[in-house]
Order: structure tokens, then C-alpha cells, then sequence
């Protein structure tokens, strides 16, 4: 099959990789959308690499024995390599688990465990079915698109009463104004990015304040009639935004963050956590029983379609990889048989 690598800075191709075997019950999916994320970032920095994406939706084409899924089921096909036997995979939250399959340990190959590829494996558990209604360009949304402000928004109970701040409109951020959106939540954001800000106005936010105005921390105590914001969710990871949104947050507000950090942020007990009565809480996906919610969002949504920007063949990886360099898009999609 083929499959996406990096062969050095800025550079991608395609190469041949033997096909991946089903074995017990994990199956084999035939790839149709695979949805770029953060790998763009190893492009850049010439990280070479030939095991690339961590998200796909697809149809099973081939099961080693009877299982939880069927030749011929489209699926969306979840990240990571959870066990599927301890408590938190067992309670849906199998992104925390602690005991990740290895797979090439179990399989025999690693062949199929990349998303930017033509066919993937997967424990059939992982593999979730998607309603004759939805696209496969659709079901490509939910994963890193709207599931990660799914997940957070529903563990600090966003609301319809709420003004949510949402930091950093990439893909995911830019998710996160669509699910608050269509929870009925004011939007307000900070980015940088204009094409970005422009497209999460079009998604349901009520304003866009860019973070390297001074007068933005002002501006958002004003627009919240100075009390201060409900709730908030960072999607950048930058310390900067992480203070910005604690000192944005009236009493007893709630901030999840979603977006990976390498820094450290300054937190003071007394006057953010005591004081202000401050709920912070880290949230890295949704939990997978609630995945029909999800779809649900995404039925009903009215602007969730326009979160796709781009859609481009893995045939032309590499022009991908250009354009998401731009940080103009939303959510780029790659066709694997393309």
C-alpha cells in the first residue's frame, strides 16, 4: 500500500509498505478520509518519519473472525493504542489509558499503524460506525475537530448562560467556536491569524481580539460587563494565553485546556484558585460513549461542514503539508486512493 513519509525538511513522498493483516479482533479499514492535525509541524522540521496521523475514517475490509464490526461497515477509526480491558477504557476515557497495546509486538508488523496511508488496523472496538447520513468527509470531523472541545466543553458543563473565551482558532480551537456555537454559549476569541479570525466569525463567534493588542485583556473584562467570563478553553498551548484566559475568568469560572504545552504556566494559589473560586481542568479527547452526541453536533450543526477547508489526494501530500504551513485553513483532508 502506500503511505505518506517524511524524507526530509520540508519535504514528503509516498512509499510502498507491505499491507496490514487482521488478526483476532482487530480489522483492517481501507482508508477514504484521512484528516490532518499537528504532523504538518515534523514536516517543517524535517523530522523523518514514515508512521504519520493518528485519525481515519474508512470501511472495514477485512476481520480475522466474526467481531463488533463487519466487511463493508464504514467506521471512523479512533487514536491510539489503548488495551480495552482496564477501567478507564472500559468508562470510554481509553485515551488515558495506561496500558497501550504494542503493536507491533502483537501483530507481527507495524504496517497499518499510520493514518496517512491507504489501509490502517484497529482493535474493533476502536472502529465506530457512521450513520448512512453522514459523509465520509463529515466523520472525518469527528476526531480531532470537534472532539477535543466536545470533551472539554462537556466536562466544565458549557451551557447556553455561558460566555466562553477560546484561545488559539487552529483546527481544533476553530472546532471548539462550533461546539460552543451549537450550545448556544457567546463566543468570544483571541487569535493572530486574520484568515482564521474571519473564519471563526463565520462559525458563530461573536468577536475575534487579537493577543498581541495590550488592550485585548481590557477589552474582554468590558465585553463581559467587567464581571469577568464564565467559562474558557485554550487550544493553544502558549503560556501567554493561559494567563490571559485565568485573568479573563470571573468568580467561579471554569477553563479546560486542550492545546499541548511545553512551558510552564505561573498559577497563584491564593488569588486565582482560592479567591477567584477557579475550576481548571485538562481535557485531551472526548469520551467515546458519547460519541452519537458528537454526531449529533455534527447532524445538526449548521455550520460544522464549513470547519473542511481543504481536501487535497495524498497523491499531492505535499502541496497538503504547503497550505496547512499557511495556518490559513480549517481541518485539511487527505484522500489515500487519490
Amino acid at each position: 500500500m502506500k503511505q505518506v513519509a517524511i524524507v526530509g525538511p520540508r519535504q514528503a513522498e509516498l512509499i510502498d509498505v507491505p499491507d496490514p493483516q487482521p488478526i483476532d479482533d482487530w480489522v483492517v479499514v481501507k482508508v477514504t478520509v484521512a484528516p490532518m492535525c499537528t504532523e504538518y509541524k515534523a514536516w517543517l522540521g524535517g523530522q523523518l518519519s514514515n508512521c504519520l496521523g493518528h485519525e481515519a475514517v474508512g470501511a472495514v475490509c477485512a476481520v480475522a473472525r466474526p467481531c463488533g464490526v463487519a466487511v463493508g461497515d464504514r467506521v471512523v477509526v479512533h487514536p491510539t493504542w489503548p488495551c480495552g480491558r482496564c477501567e478507564l477504557c472500559h468508562a470510554g476515557d481509553y485515551i488515558h489509558c495506561e496500558h497501550m497495546v504494542n503493536v507491533k509486538a502483537y501483530t507481527g508488523s507495524d504496517s497499518g499503524t499510520a493514518t496517512y496511508c491507504q489501509y490502517v488496523i484497529k482493535p474493533d472496538w476502536l472502529c465506530t460506525r457512521i450513520p448512512d447520513d453522514i459523509s465520509d468527509d463529515l466523520a472525518g470531523l469527528l476526531l480531532c475537530g470537534l472532539g477535543p472541545s466536545f470533551g472539554a466543553f462537556e466536562r466544565i458543563g458549557l451551557a447556553a448562560c455561558d460566555t466562553v473565551v477560546i484561545t488559539g482558532l487552529g483546527p481544533v480551537g476553530l472546532g471548539g467556536v462550533v461546539n460552543a456555537a451549537f450550545r448556544g454559549a457567546r463566543v468570544l476569541a483571541v487569535e493572530s491569524n486574520a484568515w482564521r479570525a474571519e473564519l471563526a466569525v463565520a462559525l458563530g463567534a461573536e468577536i475575534v481580539l487579537d493577543p498581541r493588542d495590550e488592550a485585548t485583556p481590557a477589552r474582554l473584562r468590558e465585553l463581559t460587563g467587567g464581571r469577568g467570563a464564565s467559562a474558557a478553553l485554550d487550544c493553544s498551548g502558549a503560556v501567554q494565553a493561559h494567563r490571559l484566559l485565568v485573568d479573563a475568568l470571573g468568580r467561579g469560572g471554569r477553563l479546560a485546556f486542550v492545546g499541548e504545552s511545553s512551558a510552564d504556566t505561573v498559577l497563584h494559589v491564593s488569588s486565582d484558585m482560592i479567591r477567584k473560586g477557579l475550576t481548571l481542568r485538562g481535557s485531551w479527547h472526548y469520551n467515546l460513549t458519547r460519541y452519537g452526541a458528537l454526531v449529533d453536533v455534527l447532524r445538526r450543526s449548521p455550520v460544522a461542514a464549513r470547519l473542511i477547508t481543504h481536501t487535497f489526494a495524498m497523491s499531492r501530500v505535499q502541496d497538503a503539508f504547503e497550505t496547512l504551513a499557511t495556518q490559513n485553513t480549517g481541518k485539511v483532508l487527505l484522500r489515500p486512493f487519490e
